[in-house]
């Protein structure tokens, strides 16, 4: 089906194409300032570290419903390799074989496309087998080092993970932003828990991909006006899945990352976290979260860390 017009109205108004001059690459990674990084490293009081990464293994959680996006093969090549005669110092290497948005990920702004187009009104043809994503790919990130802060829907609605027909809104945000006492600010990378990884910590991988509650298509105005720069959650998804329009298949993911230039995170292991904050009354840390360099890559693992 062709876009509705209320995606296109909800487009117009999170644009941010030109916003930082026509050859911008990494959209509001461009509000991680100076500013933004002094204003996470403020946050941190004990230096309890807090990982947020999932392992990457075979029967992780991807479970065969995106073609070519598999758990990590690893494979040996050399083991205890004595490569200069016997007796000398052996070594051991290895290889892997996975899908770059397999486990614990970051979305590059060319993830995902729209009527042709990607980030800043490139087409979407520019990314080829050959050239892999030609601008935007996530080797162009930033080092990705600002304030973190944790919207802890779950928690906030006093319940361990929300139903999957859960659509996060704009006023599940605002709850959870005045539970955590915390005010969302320019350059800030925001974590949204819903609770739906617990399922694949249990082992219901199935479970946990699909349905699954997500972002609603509401929630890139609510970024917007806050000037974030980026988001990531504990689900397989992303956004609320099935879609909140019938038939209107990853419209969260167009209006983030083609539109607003906004990086995505899913599969992030919040709930360690989510015990931590609720512990010393706070939701806002230092987050480290920068991605593999891959070139032209589409996405990357990444295995954030937060410090309070």
């Amino acid at each position: 089906m062709s876009l509705p017009p209320e995606f296109h109205e909800i487009a117009r108004r999170v644009n941010n194409w030109g916003r930082w001059g026509g050859s911008d690459e990494i959209g509001t990674l461009n509000l991680i300032t100076g500013e933004a990084v002094r204003a996470g490293v403020a946050t941190v009081r004990s230096g309890e570290r807090i990982p947020l990464a999932l392992p990457l293994r075979q029967g992780g959680v991807q479970s065969g419903l995106v073609p070519g996006r598999v758990d990590p093969l690893h494979t040996m090549t050399q083991i205890n390799a004595e490569l200069f005669g016997p007796g000398a110092v052996a070594v051991s290497d290895d290889t892997v074989t996975m899908g770059l948005q397999a486990a614990t990920h970051w979305d590059a702004l060319t993830h995902a496309s729209h009527s042709g187009r990607i980030y800043n009104g490139r087409p979407a043809d520019t990314i080829t087998a050959h050239t892999r994503a030609r601008f935007s790919g996530i080797d162009s990130f930033p080092p990705l080092l600002t304030r973190g802060v944790l919207l802890d829907v779950a928690r906030t609605k006093g319940v361990d993970r929300l139903p999957a027909a859960h659509a996060v809104t704009p006023e599940d945000l605002d709850e959870a932003a005045e539970f955590g006492r915390v005010t969302v600010a320019a350059g800030d990378v925001v974590l949204v828990r819903t609770g739906q990884l617990a399922l694949c910590l249990a082992g219901d991988r199935r479970g946990y991909g699909f349905p699954s509650p997500g972002l609603s298509v509401r929630t890139p105005e609510w970024f917007h006006a806050r000037d974030v720069a980026a988001v990531a959650n504990d689900t397989l998804t992303f956004e609320i899945t099935p879609p909140e329009i019938e038939g209107l298949w990853l419209p969260v993911h167009a209006l983030d990352l083609v539109e607003m230039g906004m990086p995505q995170g899913q599969n992030w292991n919040l709930e360690i976290l989510s015990t931590a904050c609720a512990q010393a009354r706070r939701y806002a840390f230092l987050l480290s979260a920068a991605p593999e360099p891959f070139v032209g890559g589409t996405g990357s693992p990444v295995a954030p860390v937060a410090v309070l």
